[in-house]
């Protein structure tokens, strides 16, 4: 019985569009928002001014604007707009439905897979799009999982609104990830396979076959560069990209000695490399900020790693790297089970803003720092002419709980705003006679 249940869930779920929302398609009429209070990141806010768009891009930001010619003029008075928000390590679109195996796309088998690709596995479809683009996030990296590996293939900056995967993306592959061995060794677990040493053992190997993996790669891209004959691999030509510095390498970690030993071993490889989670890498910072490495931090809201650790010891983090001069943005956990809670990427953001992060920080934390390190700010992050029109209009601050996203277009489309969330809202809104 528990099978037919999954499987009726999973046909609801794959029958029905994502909130019945159309994706908006083409670039859009020419749009003059005006009378606003508009927000660009980049500068102080300016009061009662406007933005005009057309064929997706910014072309004037300012007041007092000329009408262009057959464009939209949207009133904004008393309103606030704001470039949309980044989320910067995601499974979104890649996952829906936890407790259903067939909804998941995140993860390959096996434990080194550089060829996979998240862009191809983005559902378009998925109902946790629009109820993240509701609450303002309109772009995510989605970032494919390891599993019970250590490299997962690379990542894809994409829109949440779009037909086809072809047409959300932003970029197709931003970087390679590598979920970095947990170091600490506990003497009493053992493993599936036996013995208390086996954890080490398994340490060991996996660090081994990663380090064999680059080491391949860099032999692969030299019989390139030689002119010589060599078979096509796939998993090698994946990795050349991060060699050449051309793609950076992702390193997911958390832990103060997973950290520093992805510290060590990028030097000797000399990869550029981004560190993602980072709770411990307020520890070394001054490390990161000799290397220009940045840290996507992971939920503010995650418990602390040790039970010594202090409460707001993931609270603080962005507070801290922002002390000490290290790049950084604010992303959450990246776990499947969490695709869902993406939507709540700007009170994680608040979070860090009430525990030593200034405020204008935090806002740029979750739209101009994630394009920055994602190597998309000439196109994202902040309102500025000749950038893209992805942007949001509020009734206040984004980050506040309270504040309601009214509108937003995506590279100036207009985009819709219902989700499951409304349609449940308005269901029984109307059963209660509101």
């Amino acid at each position: 019985m528990k099978y037919l249940f999954f499987l009726l869930v999973l046909a609801a779920a794959l029958t029905t569009r994502a909130s019945d929302s159309i994706p908006a398609t083409g670039p859009g009429r020419a749009v003059l928002l005006r009378g606003g209070t508009i927000h660009p990141v980049t500068s102080a806010p300016i009061e009662g001014a406007d933005v005009a768009f057309e064929r997706g891009r910014i072309t004037a930001i300012g007041k007092s604007l000329p009408i262009p010619a057959g464009a939209e003029v949207v009133e904004l008075k008393g309103r606030h707009v704001y470039p949309g928000l980044i989320s910067p390590n995601s499974q979104l679109g890649l996952t829906e439905i936890d407790q259903v195996r067939a909804t998941h796309d995140y993860a390959e088998a096996g434990a080194l897979n550089p060829n996979a690709r998240a862009q191809v596995a983005i559902n378009p479809d998925s109902e946790l799009l629009p109820v993240t683009r509701a609450a303002g996030v309109l772009a995510t990296l989605g970032v494919p999982n390891a599993g019970d590996g250590t490299v997962a293939g690379t990542s894809v900056l994409f829109y949440l609104d779009g037909w086809t995967w072809e047409e959300m993306t932003i970029r197709a592959a931003v970087g390679l990830h590598v979920f970095w061995p947990d170091m600490r060794i506990d003497p009493m677990r053992r493993s599936l396979r036996g013995t208390a040493e086996d954890p080490q053992k398994e340490l060991d190997h996996r660090l081994r076959d990663l380090k064999e993996l680059f080491a391949s790669a860099r032999g692969y891209l030299t019989a390139l560069k030689a002119g010589r004959k060599a078979a096509p691999d796939l998993r090698l030509e994946a990795v050349i990209p991060v060699l050449k510095g051309e793609r950076a390498l992702f390193v997911h970690a958390n832990e103060l000695k997973q950290i520093e030993s992805a510290l060590n071993w990028s030097a000797t490889e000399n990869l550029r490399i981004v560190v993602v989670g980072g709770q411990d890498a307020w520890r070394v910072a001054a490390r990161l900020k000799e290397r220009d490495i940045p840290v996507i931090c992971g939920s503010p809201t995650e418990f602390p790693l040790r039970r010594g650790d202090a409460y707001d010891s993931a609270f603080a983090l962005a507070g801290k790297l922002h002390a000490a001069g290290v790049r950084f943005c604010i992303g959450r956990s990246g776990t499947p089970f969490e695709a869902s809670n993406e939507r709540n990427l700007p009170f994680e953001a608040a979070m860090a803003a009430a525990f030593g992060l200034p405020k204008d920080e935090a806002l740029k934390a979750v739209t101009l720092y994630p394009a920055q390190i994602l190597g998309v700010a000439d196109q994202l992050g902040s309102l500025e002419v000749g950038k893209a029109a992805s942007l949001i209009v509020t009734d206040g601050d984004p980050l506040e709980i309270s504040t309601q996203i009214e509108s937003a277009w995506i590279a100036g489309r207009p985009v819709d705003l219902t989700s499951k969330h409304t349609r449940l809202r308005d269901k029984y809104r109307r059963k209660l006679g509101q």
